[in-house]
């Protein structure tokens, strides 16, 4: 059973994060524009600030993704994942994670650099800036690591086999070769996945695959179905009003120790 977990404020999250490596996942760093629908993706600039200052304070250091590659999961370590290539990350969350001393990885959708999230708004979400060839040389320069997220960012499953092979080998080599580093990481699309695109993305070459499914990543987790804790504000409905007035927490994550 999946459990919508969302990571907000770290209090909630201490015994999870515990017991593994967090993989924090992370869209878009900004305010939400007028319109967009795709609310939950947007993570305030001072929201994605004040979780950097936190993991700090509590003694956190970032990873590379390399580190999904090995068997054990040390403690007090963070891997910051970032989802599209949205400029928005360049241009609000590189300052936060810079004074925490944190770096993270951007999975980049190699067919769309300098262009916009087509795959949302064909259907009706606002446009959004994706980094192009400078910018991304500029989050790299910056000790940050860049991963593959397809060509076009398709669900995978739901393409014809030979398709979806293309997109993922694709998004590979011409990664590699326009900024001539090895990609070694790939991240699903939606989190979309079967058995089948997994073997595909394992044979392309990649070393480890992140999905959406919540959890924290333990050394014996398969490293091409690594999970990973999306990163929001809490929504004020009701439910979470009448919480924060009672001084509850607005997260359990508890189910997800099990």
């Amino acid at each position: 059973m999946k459990h919508n977990i969302y990571f907000a404020d770290l209090s909630p999250f201490r015994p999870l994060f515990a017991s593994g490596l967090p993989v924090l996942c992370y869209h878009k760093v900004g305010r939400k524009p007028a319109g967009a629908k795709l609310r939950g993706i947007y993570v305030s600039a001072g929201l994605f600030s004040r979780q950097m200052s936190q993991l700090r304070a509590e003694g956190y250091r970032s990873v590379s993704a390399d580190r999904l590659t090995m068997n054990k999961a040390p403690a007090r370590e963070v891997l910051l994942t970032f989802d599209d290539g949205s400029l928005s990350v360049l241009r609000n969350a590189m300052e936060p994670m810079a004074a925490a001393g944190f770096r993270g990885i951007n999975y980049l959708v190699s067919g769309l650099l300098g262009g916009v999230n087509e795959w949302d708004t064909v259907h009706g979400e606002v446009p959004d800036r994706l980094m192009d060839e400078a910018q991304v040389r500029e989050w790299m320069s910056a000790g940050h690591e860049i991963g593959a997220h397809t060509k076009t960012h398709p669900k995978l499953s739901r393409i014809p086999p030979a398709h979806a092979r293309e997109e993922i080998s694709g998004s590979k080599k011409s990664l590699e070769d326009r900024f001539g580093v090895p990609i070694r990481h790939f991240c699903y699309p939606y989190g979309d996945y079967s058995p089948q695109v997994r073997d595909m993305v394992e044979e392309a070459g990649f070393e480890t695959a992140v999905t959406v499914d919540p959890g924290v990543w333990r050394g014996d987790t398969d490293r091409f179905l690594v999970p990973r804790i999306s990163a929001r504000a809490h929504s004020l409905n009701f439910r979470n009003v009448f919480k924060r007035l009672l001084g509850r927490p607005l997260v359990d994550a508890s189910p997800l120790l099990g």
